[in-house]
């Protein structure tokens, strides 16, 4: 008895080793081939960059060049940055070896762990220049379909180099998801070739489809923004996908432009449900806010707080947005609710974010398809320090 139940006890051991193996054997190597961080060790990072939170970096899944910004006199000819890769990934030059960035851009090749797909990043260092002019000019001129897939548009600026730039953010990527299937054009935020000069942006509110009706998100509001949209957060955290603001060095005054805006047909909730007498309405406003907590934490503003964050300094909002065919001149001052620190300031301590959206409520997924909101030579206008 007492041998059989050794036996026994054997077989089982085998059966269960033999299933754990096979378990493993049967677990696929992963396919992903991304970079997820970037840090940049330096011994006096005071030195190279502007706030400590500037030496590193989370990379965002749509992006493939990597920008940290520096200070005007920073030596870049012999930094190490250290990559954090998705699981079993492997990347060349390797992480934390040592390169010359004064002559530009270094390439890194990521493979997947199963070694069937790569993913090419460029790391670069940026020197900040100083903004000379008093007015920030946005027309829009600059854009182009997106390298990857070439299914919507993204949009650039002109920095005070010269260079193009990509600032500009939209919801483009996550409508990707609900319409596979979209052309460009039917995109929520595309290219108006007729703006009130050369170029302008067209917002439309769209009709997400099965997709968004199953979801309850039924609409994608037409939308551009200064800032980032983080896809990874597009279906789960919707508003959290919207980053808003990038660090400024001035202090805005007035915010212009020129817009149309023709409000859809028909207004309805998240579950698709009519409202009656309501009316859809655009938005258009800009947000100055610092950049950091008092304790030196990082601070972004999202979709749920872009308007209420308590580190925002100044708001310029146009408030009697209306139906209009014309291209209408608006101009609106920044009111401020705080004092600025004209030394964190000049350390790119705040930042700003100027928005666009043709369903002011879009946000929500509420409003009203076909509510369109055309927007044109766009400044901001800042106060001269002498």
């Amino acid at each position: 008895m007492f041998h059989n139940m050794i036996r026994v006890s054997w077989c089982v051991a085998l059966a269960m080793t033999m299933a754990l193996t096979s378990c493993f054997k049967d677990e696929p190597l992963n396919a992903e081939a991304d970079i997820e961080r970037v840090v940049v060790n330096v011994a006096q990072p005071e030195q190279l960059f502007f706030q400590i939170t500037d030496t590193a970096r989370d990379v965002l899944s749509t992006d493939n060049n990597i920008v940290f910004t520096v200070r005007g006199h920073a030596d870049l000819t012999a930094l190490a940055p250290r990559l954090v890769l998705t699981p079993g990934a492997t990347v060349e030059p390797a992480s934390g070896s040592v390169h010359d960035f004064s002559n530009g851009p270094v390439t890194y090749v990521v493979t997947s762990q199963d070694g069937r797909w790569q993913r090419r990043y460029t790391i670069a260092f940026q020197r900040h220049l100083v903004i000379v002019n008093d007015t920030i000019k946005y027309d829009f001129e600059h854009f182009e379909l997106e390298p990857a897939g070439k299914k919507y548009y993204i949009w650039y600026n002109q920095d005070a180099a010269g260079q193009l730039v990509q600032e500009w953010a939209s919801g483009n990527p996550g409508y990707k998801i609900a319409r596979a299937t979209a052309k460009p054009d039917e995109y929520p935020t595309i290219p108006l070739t007729e703006g009130y000069e050369g170029y302008g942006v067209k917002l439309i509110t769209r009709d997400t489809g099965p997709f968004g009706k199953m979801s309850k998100k039924p609409i994608a509001a037409g939308n551009l923004f200064l800032g980032e949209f983080d896809m990874s957060k597009a279906t789960t955290e919707t508003l959290k996908s919207t980053r808003f603001g990038l660090p400024f060095t001035k202090r805005p005054a007035k915010y212009t432009g020129y817009y149309k805006y023709t409000a859809g047909d028909t207004y309805k909730d998240k579950d698709g449900n009519v409202v009656p007498g309501k009316k859809d309405v655009g938005s258009i406003y800009a947000v100055l806010y610092r950049n950091h907590d008092a304790a030196g934490n990082e601070v972004m503003l999202f979709g749920d707080d872009v308007q209420t964050n308590p580190n925002i300094v100044a708001i310029a909002k146009v408030k009697d947005l209306h139906e209009t065919t014309e291209w209408t001149a608006f101009e609106v001052p920044f009111e401020y609710s705080k004092e600025v620190d004209e030394q964190l300031l000049e350390n790119r301590g705040y930042s700003l974010t100027v928005v666009f959206s043709a369903s002011v409520d879009g946000d929500l997924f509420i409003g009203a398809i076909g509510s369109t909101l055309c927007v044109d030579k766009v400044r901001v206008i800042c106060t001269h320090e002498e």
